[in-house]
């Protein structure tokens, strides 16, 4: 056997690795269609593509921004929202928490560094309910499935949500609830970047080579996760479109009230898609009965919920704060849904 065939060979645990991408079940669900069901193969593929193409411009724009972000260092300005007083810091973690373009295992050191330093809880609640329903790409991406009206909707909701969760916290340390709220944690880096609160931001980050190293890497790697995900995401909505009776999901979420969107909500938490799947699986819902509210309770129920937010939030946290977590988290997208079906 040659060295060059020896190197070349993948292993076993590669192919599982491989396996287990969403270029694998891509592959999967094309194949299986293309065998079950060959007529309609060209029409769903053509869907997908076309679906991606139109979201292409809002790829370039997300990856260049969410890079940019991190090649300056932005991450010290969202470490400045944790410093004042307790109502202004509130106000800005909500606000800011939908501007961190940290990734998911970032969020761990960065809240446990806050809570270690004496931020107050109902500040880090704030940030920690906002923070996974919105950022930049999110918001492009969003807009891109579901138009401008409900990407500002979800962006204004995730302020929102993030102002009633601090306040609520607030109005409950001041009764004497959640003393202690964090667990016993010891703070480790990631290696994802620098310690967010050392240094200062620098927005002419192209003088360095350090930081335009860091923008090419952020840049061909958020450009990868991204067409990744929408490229399955849109492959799941033309199936989603294509076999799925209009009739079983109008049934489910669809019609005016509060029982869909409440539905929407519980039903969202567990079938959780991260924040590029979402909004392309949710037009395809939409065109087949669903609510706008129920669209809306959905999304931000599953957002919160997520496994890096939740993971973040256990590992941190007493279980009664990690239960108010997920009950602001779930009451406020289903007050969400119903304003957002009021209001459009």
């Amino acid at each position: 056997m040659s060295l060059v065939t020896e190197i070349s060979r993948p292993s076993g645990q590669d192919i599982k690795a491989w396996i287990a991408t969403p270029w694998a079940f891509i592959l999967f669900m094309l194949a299986a269609v293309a065998v079950l069901d060959p007529e309609r193969f060209t029409t769903i593929v053509s869907f997908a593509i076309a679906a991606l193409w139109s979201t292409l411009p809002y790829i370039v724009f997300a990856v260049a921004l969410i890079a940019g972000l991190k090649a300056a260092g932005a991450e010290a300005v969202i470490a400045e929202a944790f410093k004042g007083r307790e109502t202004k810091m509130i106000l800005m973690a909500a606000l800011f928490g939908g501007l961190a373009p940290f990734c998911s295992c970032e969020v761990i050191p960065f809240i446990a560094g806050l809570l270690a330093l004496g931020a107050p809880l109902p500040a880090v609640m704030a940030f920690w309910l906002s923070s996974p329903l919105i950022d930049p790409p999110t918001l492009l991406i969003t807009a891109a499935a579901l138009g401008w009206p409900f990407a500002i909707g979800k962006a204004v909701v995730a302020v929102a949500l993030g102002l009633f969760g601090g306040f609520a916290i607030k109005a409950a340390m001041a009764g004497g609830w959640f003393k202690q709220p964090l667990r016993v944690y010891t703070k480790s880096s990631c290696g994802c970047g620098p310690d967010p609160f050392s240094g200062k931001p620098v927005w002419r980050f192209w003088g360095e080579e350090s930081r335009r190293a860091t923008f090419r890497s952020e840049l061909v790697s958020n450009g990868m996760f991204l067409i990744k995900w929408l490229a399955l995401a849109y492959v799941l909505e033309a199936l989603l479109v294509t076999y799925v009776p209009a009739e079983m999901i109008a049934g489910l979420v669809g019609g005016e009230g509060v029982v869909p969107i409440a539905i929407a909500a519980l039903v969202g938490m567990p079938a959780y898609l991260n924040s590029y799947v979402a909004p392309p699986l949710l037009a395809g819902l939409m065109e087949q009965g669903m609510s706008n509210g129920a669209a809306m309770s959905f999304m931000i129920a599953g957002a919160v919920s997520s496994i890096p937010a939740m993971a973040a939030v256990w590992s941190l946290v007493r279980k009664p704060v990690f239960a108010a977590y997920l009950g602001l988290g779930v009451s406020g997208a289903i007050v969400s849904g119903i304003v957002f079906q009021m209001l459009v």
